[in-house]
């Protein structure tokens, strides 16, 4: 018995199905070449990761075992407001309605904070970029059902080589390739940054914000079927 064609409407689903997944994976890019960016800004101003936290994890674990208390409150405190920051993002999220523009729109005030905060003074403008970026994972959790991280890529690379594996194996399934974006996007936001902070020092957060609210407007124009789709639940 042959299959039946597909009908026009599901042809039409599949077309925004398509559609829906190519956008959400747009996004993904730009917001992680957002957290490169940030991250190695944050990291070549200061010394301590911003974004980056199983770094922070691992040099706080050493900096226990070299009883290095100036390293060990920095970066209990790095790791304690990414957390705060990820919590942050869910309930502004709720509180927009899920509505990704008024959250990036924060995000980008915060970077702007740091930008904008005396050189000789660092931790304030540290933390406002450390709860920016734990924000930024609550404005795209997935796409078409493909979980996705923003400001850490270890996840990425790990389902890609697990997708690699498989399709050795002959196995064809989709979405394991499009891991490499949110890598692909944190390696060239990370160059940017560093070229930014070489000139700029931790004013390069301007540049941050920037794009910040280049991706809020972006993100309007977005149907709203779909930022539900992306958005943290």
């Amino acid at each position: 018995m042959l299959p039946h064609a597909p009908t026009p409407r599901s042809a039409k689903r599949s077309r925004l199905h398509l559609l829906r997944g190519r956008v959400g994976l747009g996004l993904v890019a730009g917001l992680s070449v957002l957290a490169g960016m940030t991250d190695a800004i944050g990291f070549l101003a200061t010394g301590d990761f911003v974004s980056f936290m199983s770094g922070n994890t691992t040099r706080l674990a050493v900096a226990v075992n070299d009883h290095d208390l100036t390293s060990l409150w920095r970066l209990s405190l790095a790791v304690l407001c990414f957390v705060a920051g990820n919590a942050l993002g869910v309930v502004l999220a709720r509180w927009f309605k899920r509505r990704a523009t008024p959250l990036l729109m924060v995000v980008a005030a915060l970077l702007g904070l740091a930008a904008l905060w005396p050189e000789a003074q660092t931790l304030p403008a540290f933390v406002a970029a450390i709860v920016a970026m734990g924000m930024l994972n609550a404005v795209v959790e997935q796409v078409n059902g493909m979980p996705i991280g923003l400001t850490y890529v270890t996840g990425a690379l790990s389902r890609f080589g697990r997708g690699l594996g498989r399709w050795l194996l002959g196995e064809r399934h989709d979405g394991w390739r499009v891991q490499l974006v949110p890598w692909s996007g944190m390696l060239l936001g990370g160059a940017l940054g560093a070229f930014l902070e070489h000139h700029l020092g931790m004013a390069a957060m301007a540049m941050s914000g920037a794009l910040a609210c280049a991706l809020a407007v972006i993100v309007y124009f977005v149907p709203r079927s779909w930022q539900l789709g992306y958005m943290t639940r």
